[in-house]
């Protein structure tokens, strides 16, 4: 988790000085199962400009994250894109995945999801897709902690499949 924020920082102070566009296309995904409340809680971290243009793309209309008459467009837009872009599965069924919020910076923003509640997964399955709509070059960091039991995986467009064998 460190090591993921010191890269994220890196990148937002590396590109905070400079007018272009940020060339790279990653964000990340962490997937971690909660045993006190037996659900999966899910952090998506991605550069707020690429989200608002994949927002604007997949729906056909703009989307300011800083701007607050935006909110209740953006976390509509939010659930339905994490609905289409992420799927969880442990032991061979779906899971459903409620949209809890999100939260921005100048930079970055973080899309919370969970999941519904399952007893002691032994097999986890993500597919994960967020921005495959807006870049073909998009990067995709996911991690999945279950039980302590961390495996990790840099999901790259059009891959967008990660497992863990617990």
């Amino acid at each position: 988790m460190k090591k993921i924020f010191f890269f994220f920082s890196f990148l937002f102070i590396l590109f905070s000085f400079t007018e272009k566009k940020h060339p790279y296309h990653v964000g990340s995904v962490e997937i971690n199962y909660n045993s006190k409340s037996k659900t999966f809680e899910v952090t998506g971290r991605f550069f707020l400009d690429d989200l608002e243009n994949g927002l604007g793309k997949k729906y056909g209309k703009p989307f300011h994250f800083n701007d607050v008459k935006y909110k209740a467009q953006i976390n509509e837009a939010l659930k339905n894109y994490s609905a289409e872009y992420f799927k969880l599965k442990t032991d061979n069924q779906f899971l459903k995945i409620n949209y809890v919020g999100y939260e921005e910076d100048s930079e970055s923003v973080n899309v919370y999801l969970e999941s519904e509640k399952v007893e002691n997964p032994k097999k986890v399955e993500a597919a994960v897709s967020f921005l495959y709509n807006l870049f073909d070059d998009q990067i995709n960091l996911v991690h999945i902690i279950v039980n302590g039991n961390r495996k990790s995986e840099k999901l790259t467009y059009p891959n967008r499949y990660l497992f863990q064998q617990l």
